[in-house]
């Protein structure tokens, strides 16, 4: 007995339907990088102005215990500073290794063939 044409039509609207949702399943998503590197250099900023800024908070309390006026202030902020960059380096230094772990390797753009 053959199948109606309403059946056929029923059977591959199902199957369009469940071809959908497993595409819809299966779909990858890509991160979003740009939020995560935003907070990454953000944390970067924030550590060497931290830095900076705390060298000049313990260069102002030794000064005002010591009498030393301006220059435990001055050592305070480069001490501070060169902290803060060497923090800042094996910072990047570990989000760069995380980012690789996370990401994988870079890769560069595909070729854009209309150009030529």
């Amino acid at each position: 007995m053959p199948l109606s044409e309403t059946s056929r039509d029923a059977a591959i609207r199902r199957l369009d339907e469940q071809a959908d949702a497993l595409a819809a399943r299966t779909a990858h998503t890509p991160p979003d990088y740009s939020s995560k590197a935003a907070g990454y250099g953000a944390r970067l900023v924030a550590l060497l102005f931290g830095g900076a800024f705390v060298g000049v908070g313990f260069g102002a309390v030794f000064d005002a215990f010591a009498k030393t006026a301006p220059w435990g202030m001055v050592a305070g902020v480069l001490g501070g500073f060169t902290l803060s960059i060497w923090l800042a380096v094996r910072t990047a230094q570990r989000m760069s290794a995380e980012a690789a772990r996370e990401w994988g390797p870079v890769q560069d753009l595909p070729l854009d063939d209309e150009d030529d």
